[in-house]
């Protein structure tokens, strides 16, 4: 059987407590409302986020030959470029033929076989040069076999009852060894380690599975990143207040994810989706940014293609992520129908060409990043729930911020639905944002929508 990633426990985790019914959501004794007191970089308001996989991206799998892509993302509108982690990996116990990403042996250098520091500084560069930002993946938890800290500090590490480096508990992941958050030395290096990535060029961090470090150390590391320069944090976790407080900006939404999977398989319904939003809005501020994604590198190489687990759903989701209260992410290739589980420990290069997708999400991407209404946190418009006459199969809301209102429509189920609106005050004429056609609300005419069908309206 072949081995999981550093990165996915996340994954098994968040299925794990959605099925045990312990999700954020699940329990009434979580259900507690916080603050953040994060200050987001101003450059985020409006963001989206794209995942890039640089072993898989290009046959040569280098940071140059990347590079020839960034003004294809820069023209489909993409902002923030999210690196998986490029750093060397361990060869000691190394999975595979090439090895996990997530198998760190050096925090401070570049994976030989993406090219050198300076090759990815000068992505770096050009990404800054188009107006993008650049964000790194940050792996806290283990550190490879063989990464120099075992000889320098090997104090950081925690040790099995023999004394001796151990994997993380609990799991398959032998290519690496469990680092020790008690130690202080070690939040120390960690800093000074980012902080060189910061002052290089990076604009922020995803920090891989951070469940078993100390919040306080986020805190801290913010503060110090934020004197060279504002960052971006996101966190791999999902839970309410703790990291949220003060060190990250934004986390996944992994149990929507889960559950959007859910109701595209006819094994949940709009109902769910209406009673999430509504434990979402007690307890998470409007100022915390939340990731939702359709897929991911994890999804892709280990659950499944979009396709095989969204169907004809997948336009409706994406819309869906892409007006809610959320900073949407794409993946390497899914803006070009990527129709493949990528391999994870050998080279699976990306083909790529355009499809019907590709204008479809630059659409997206347009109508996020231009209204107002649909940014990010503070910066845009609470999502206010419409009823209807159908709230078992569709779901509605509106965002308005500044005078800029967008209004939507989901059919969540395999049939059609006619439907009315029960909220009177939306009176106003729109423009209907894929077909440009102008409509005025409140209509005479009950509203139709096909299966999975879904109606974006501007004002």
């Amino acid at each position: 059987m072949e081995k999981l990633p550093v990165s996915i426990l996340s994954i098994l985790l968040a299925s794990i407590m959605i099925l045990a019914g312990c999700s954020l959501f699940g329990k009434k004794k979580e259900l507690k409302a916080f603050t953040s007191e994060v200050v987001h970089p101003e450059w985020t308001k409006n963001m989206v986020l794209y995942e890039v996989n640089v072993r898989q991206y290009t046959d040569e799998g280098t940071f140059n030959a990347f590079a020839e892509h960034l003004p294809r993302l820069k023209a489909l509108g993409i902002d923030v470029l999210w690196f998986m982690p490029t750093f060397p990996i361990g060869v000691v116990n190394r999975k595979g033929e090439l090895g996990s990403y997530y198998s760190v042996k050096d925090f401070m250098d570049v994976n030989p076989e993406f090219g050198t520091l300076d090759d990815f500084k000068n992505v770096i560069n050009k990404a800054h040069e188009l107006g993008m930002y650049v964000m790194l993946d940050w792996v806290p938890n283990h550190t490879a076999w063989d990464n120099q800290l075992t000889i320098d500090h090997p104090e950081f590490y925690a040790k099995d009852s023999t004394g001796k480096f151990t994997p993380p508990i609990g799991t398959d992941w032998t290519d690496v060894i469990q680092l020790d958050w008690s130690q202080k030395g070690l939040h120390d290096y960690m800093i000074n380690a980012m902080s060189f990535w910061v002052k290089l060029g990076v604009d922020g961090f995803r920090v891989d599975h951070p469940h078993n470090t100390p919040k306080e150390f986020w805190e801290r590391a913010r503060t110090e990143l934020n004197k060279i320069k504002p960052v971006l944090m996101l966190a791999e976790h999902e839970g309410a207040g703790g990291f949220m407080e003060k060190g990250f900006d934004m986390n996944y939404a992994w149990e929507l994810h889960h559950m959007m999977k859910n109701v595209a398989q006819g094994k949940d319904s709009a109902r769910s989706i209406a009673k999430y939003f509504n434990r979402e809005w007690a307890v998470y501020p409007n100022n915390v940014y939340r990731l939702m994604f359709l897929t991911n590198h994890d999804e892709n190489s280990w659950t499944g293609t979009t396709d095989s687990l969204f169907a004809g759903a997948q336009r409706t989701f994406a819309t869906f992520i892409f007006t809610a209260q959320s900073v949407p992410l794409i993946y390497s290739g899914q803006e070009v129908c990527l129709n493949k589980r990528l391999k994870f420990f050998v080279r699976d290069t990306i083909e790529w060409d355009t499809c019907d997708l590709t204008a479809f999400y630059a659409n997206l991407i347009k109508l996020k990043t231009e209204n107002k209404a649909l940014w990010n946190g503070d910066f845009g418009g609470k999502m206010v729930k419409i009823k209807t006459n159908k709230d078992n199969k569709v779901f509605a809301f509106y965002r308005e911020k500044d005078g800029n209102r967008v209004v939507v429509f989901f059919n969540l189920s395999r049939i059609s639905v006619k439907f009315t609106l029960k909220k009177k005050d939306l009176e106003s004429e729109y423009t209907e944002y894929f077909t440009g056609a102008k409509v005025n609300f409140p209509m005479k005419e009950k509203m139709n929508l096909e299966p999975w069908g879904y109606r974006v309206f501007i004002r």
